[in-house]
């Protein structure tokens, strides 16, 4: 039973189709865990929040727990309940599945955009850490074309909504510390003051 709405290019069809010939038990195991690192999602947010502790970690953290929570909030609050796009494996039930098929809606890709978002964020702090987590991303928004789960687009949606997550979770981030970095200044200048006063 196909639940949604079906709308997608024909070429994103035959790009799935022409992926499920490439199957094979390598790839098959490569993909599956790929897409099964978002069960540690949880983990991670926890792990962002420990380094929000440690001032020389405070900003990395800060902007991948911000850029986290963002992209929850844009994909899963304001997108996914609205944009009631079926699955392709919804459309095609007859297609095999190596995973079990998922009931939200497909626009955008939800992994997609929750690796992305983290991945960006920390290439904006850590270009050396960040390209090989970028290609983390990258290998788990393909394996949800390679599982039929996803449409491209859906793909494609996923990564701009996963980078602007990263940049907005930046650019908070940058103002906080910016206005903590005043405030303290404020401090300072006024218990030096206090002090010039009381001598």
């Amino acid at each position: 039973m196909v639940n949604g709405d079906i709308f997608y290019f024909s070429w994103e069809l035959d790009f799935l189709h022409w992926l499920q010939g490439i199957h094979n038990p390598i790839l098959d195991k490569i993909m599956i865990t790929a897409t099964n690192l978002e069960d540690y999602v949880l983990i991670l947010l926890l792990i962002f929040i420990g380094l929000t502790v440690f001032p020389r970690s405070r900003k990395i953290g800060g902007t991948l727990l911000v850029a986290t929570i963002v992209c929850f909030l844009i994909v899963n609050v304001g997108m996914k309940p609205f944009i009631t796009r079926c699955r392709p494996c919804w459309l095609e039930p007859s297609v095999k599945l190596l995973v079990n098929a998922p009931h939200s809606f497909s626009f955008p890709s939800g992994h997609t955009n929750a690796f992305f978002a983290m991945a960006t964020a920390v290439f904006l702090r850590n270009k050396k850490i960040g390209i090989p987590c970028l290609a983390t991303a990258s290998l788990i928004a393909f394996s949800r074309l390679y599982l039929f789960v996803h449409w491209p687009t859906d793909v494609l949606g996923g990564i701009v909504t996963g980078i602007v997550s990263a940049i907005i979770g930046y650019m908070a981030i940058e103002a906080l510390s910016k206005l903590f970095g005043r405030i303290k200044k404020r401090i300072k200048e006024k218990k030096y003051e206090n002090k010039f006063e009381i001598n």
